[in-house]
This record gives structure tokens, C-alpha cells and sequence, in this order.
């Protein structure tokens, strides 16, 4: 069960994309950084030119600068395609943070924060990048492009995400995933964020979906977001305290100690579980705590990376 206390609307992020770039600062010296710098967004890079390619994509303006040529790779010839699946779900608001931050993030706050992050390496190695959010429904999609336009759009939605309130909602991740995957047309890379939390806790209907998302040769990382402190060491002072599950609106009342040996039991046998099936799968799986920093997301993110290509 899911623990919660009232929940304020969470804060906007001051600069999510500053912030974004600040954690990614010096952990990227570039894989495959354009030449050139300033050019225009309506393009991924240039790359030289070599005899017998068209030459209907030569750039002829630094041509007469560089007197070299060089022609012009759009976003559709980018080395990756990566797809970004974001859980905001009502547990995904956990725990209570009443101003988003850095060191200050529940569930979401770090899940909008990671993708953002990954979304500004993506964007500085010129490579496509879509984004989907479900909850009770399946709130947004956008398809990959590398576009500077499509960057700050979805920038602006995961900011959205971040000052929006608690939704009072059910959740059947599994229903979301099955259509998010019929949307993926294209070998991606997937990268899936959630804290797994669901209503409906239909393990074979939620790993059917997982597998639907390897279809196509997609490669699929799940992210899973924990609040470490409280939903998996089920740290407490032992007085009495009302356990509400967030989704589902049950409560109990309790005192921690007294349930605490049985619960981080349960916990670890449900994460080692996890990852026995995406084991099966070959999904990789990623357990991420929401007071850790973000090294675990992008790491993985450079391994997967080198692995896809």
C-alpha cells in the first residue's frame, strides 16, 4: 500500500531546462557533436560529404566559408530515436513536496526532472526524442523529432506535469503501455518511469504490455521511482499514523513497528520479482530512489545508448 498525508499542489519548477542542463553539466564531453555550431533547427547536423553521395543536401554557404563540403543530416537520419513514457498516476505524487527542487522531489518531480535531463543530452547528440504520459487515460503523446521547437514543447509539458496537483484517479498501467507501444512504429529506444503502484495489480496483463513494447526491436528500460526512505525501508517513528492508499482511498490506521519486518518483505520479494521478468524479458530494470542524485538515469542511459546503436 501506498502512504500518503495531504497533499498540497506541488511547485512549479523555476527553469526546468537550466535545471536540466545543470545536471547533466560535465557528464557528457559529446559522442557525436556537430562540427559547427549556430546552425539552424530545422536540421539534426552536418556531415562531410563523400563522392557519390547526392549532392542534392550540400550545404553551398559553408561550402564558400569552410571550402569544404559538407551536407546537411535531418532529424530523421539522427543516430537514435528515444521515447520517453512518463506514469502520473496519483501515487506518482508521493511523498509531499511543497516546493520542487534538486534535493527537494517526490515521484514526479523526479521522473519530469530525469526526462528532462536525458532530453538535453538527446539534445546536444542531435538524436529524436518523443514523450507519452498516461494516468487514468492516456494523457499526451508527441513522436520523436530533434526539432528546437519540439524540445521546448515538451519542456513546457513536463513543467506542466510538475505544478500540477494530485489527481484523484485509478490506475491500470497495463491499458496505457498496450497503446503506447501501437503508437511506436519506428525502432526506439524506450524509456519507462514509474513507481509500478497500480489498481489493478495484474502482473501477467502488466508484463504482456512490457513485452508489447519490445515489439518493433524497441529496446525498453524501466525506470523504477521509490521513495526509498518510506515505501521500501518503511522508515517511521513508531506512533500511531494513518496509512492512506493514494489511488484507491483505503486507510489504516497503525503503528509502523508493528508491520514494518512484514512490509520490507513484501517490498523486496515484489522487487526481486520484477526483476526476474524483465530478466525474462530482456528488459532492463532500474530500481532509482527519488532522494538519490541522478547518476543511475544517465549512466544507464549511455550503456543502453551504446548497446542500441
Amino acid at each position: 500500500m501506498n502512504v500518503q498525508s495531504e497533499l498540497h499542489k506541488s511547485s512549479l519548477f523555476q527553469n526546468l531546462g537550466l535545471l536540466a542542463n545543470q545536471v547533466v553539466e560535465g557528464f557528457i564531453s559529446g559522442i557525436h557533436k556537430s562540427p559547427f555550431h549556430g546552425f539552424s533547427a530545422e536540421f539534426a547536423e552536418h556531415k562531410i560529404y563523400n563522392n557519390g553521395e547526392s549532392t542534392k543536401h550540400i550545404d553551398w554557404k559553408l561550402f564558400a566559408k569552410t571550402d569544404k563540403l559538407y551536407t546537411k543530416r535531418y532529424e530523421e537520419e539522427t543516430n537514435l530515436r528515444c521515447h520517453m513514457i512518463l506514469d502520473n498516476s496519483a501515487s506518482m505524487f508521493y511523498p509531499e513536496v511543497k516546493n520542487l527542487g534538486i534535493d527537494h522531489l517526490n515521484k514526479i518531480g523526479f521522473g519530469v526532472l530525469a526526462i528532462a535531463a536525458l532530453m538535453a543530452i538527446l539534445k546536444k547528440q542531435r538524436d529524436a526524442v518523443g514523450l507519452s504520459v498516461y494516468s487514468d487515460h492516456y494523457e499526451y503523446y508527441a513522436s520523436e523529432k530533434g526539432s528546437e521547437r519540439h524540445h521546448q514543447m515538451l519542456l513546457a509539458k513536463l513543467n506542466e506535469i510538475s505544478a500540477s496537483s494530485r489527481p484523484e484517479n485509478r490506475t491500470e498501467t497495463y491499458t496505457y503501455l498496450h497503446l503506447i507501444a501501437e503508437k511506436m512504429k519506428r525502432r526506439s529506444l524506450i524509456f519507462l518511469f514509474t513507481d509500478m503502484f497500480q489498481t489493478e495489480t495484474k502482473d501477467d496483463k502488466l508484463f504482456d504490455a512490457l513485452r508489447h513494447l519490445k515489439y518493433n526491436k524497441h529496446e525498453v528500460v524501466l525506470f523504477h521511482v521509490l521513495d526509498a526512505e518510506h515505501e521500501v525501508n518503511f522508515d517511521f517513528d513508531n506512533t500511531p499514523k494513518r496509512f492512506v492508499d493514494v489511488e484507491t482511498g483505503e486507510k489504516i490506521d497503525l503503528y509502523a513497528d508493528t508491520v514494518k519486518e512484514g512490509y520490507q518483505k513484501s517490498v523486496q520479494n515484489y522487487q526481486e520479482g520484477l526483476k526476474l521478468k524483465c530478466a525474462q524479458y530482456k528488459i532492463k530494470y532500474v530500481s532509482v530512489d527519488v532522494g538519490s542524485d541522478f547518476s543511475k538515469i544517465l549512466n544507464t542511459y549511455m550503456t543502453e545508448r551504446q548497446k542500441f546503436l
